[in-house]
């Protein structure tokens, strides 16, 4: 499906009651946007759990931070696409971007995961609503390896609970950044602790379906 912005969703479990929308990471460089495949494991593992929730993917015009306007219309798009409430789930970049749109009045509570929430991000639209963050304890950026510090989320977390926002901050022991990687040949590689951000999220993700 083609968003009204210009970026594309695709879904799981259309018909769903409520929608959960998942929002992918960034780079410095402006790339055309693709398909996390963080985001593609994460949906296809509860996506059958829950049958009565519709996940959606977004797939940015453009996924740089360089450009994080540009991605928050994108997942305002997604929103305004989608029917009933609507759980936001943020990886990376994308963590930014979902608190961002947080404001939406469809929108319960985001879900970061290793989510980048920078000290310059007014982080005043999660106000009021639910923010858990999960982060990864061995997630860090190193040369040519893409990684948020978990210091920089928990700081950014106490940033949205002084401003009335509520929820959980979860370290994942022994979890880098994200759930899969992508081989050359497009099979998703689960990442160390996979399976543990895999269970954390459908808790999460349990009192939202009711």
């Amino acid at each position: 499906m083609i968003l009204a912005s210009g970026a594309e969703l695709r879904l799981m479990n259309p018909g769903g009651a409520r929608t959960v929308i998942c929002v992918n990471g960034g780079q410095g460089k402006e790339v055309p946007g693709t398909w996390s495949a963080t985001l593609e494991y994460l949906v296809r593992s509860l996506a059958p759990r829950f049958p009565g929730l519709a996940f959606a993917e977004v797939r940015y015009r453009i996924k740089s931070w360089q450009v994080l306007d540009l991605c928050i219309e994108d997942c305002r798009a997604a929103i305004a696409a989608t029917e009933g409430p609507v759980m936001l789930v943020g990886f990376s970049m994308g963590g930014a971007v979902a608190i961002s749109a947080a404001d939406d009045p469809r929108v319960d509570g985001v879900i970061g995961l290793a989510p980048w929430i920078p000290d310059r991000l007014d982080v005043a639209p999660i106000a009021g609503k639910s923010l858990n963050v999960l982060h990864g304890s061995l997630d860090r950026w190193l040369p040519g390896i893409p990684g948020v510090s978990a210091t920089l989320s928990r700081r950014g977390f106490e940033r949205a609970l002084a401003l009335g926002a509520e929820g959980s901050y979860t370290l994942i022991r022994g979890g880098v950044h994200g759930l899969a990687l992508r081989s050359p040949q497009g099979r998703l590689v689960p990442l160390p602790r996979a399976s543990a951000w895999t269970r954390l999220i459908a808790d999460q993700l349990g009192s939202f379906a009711g």
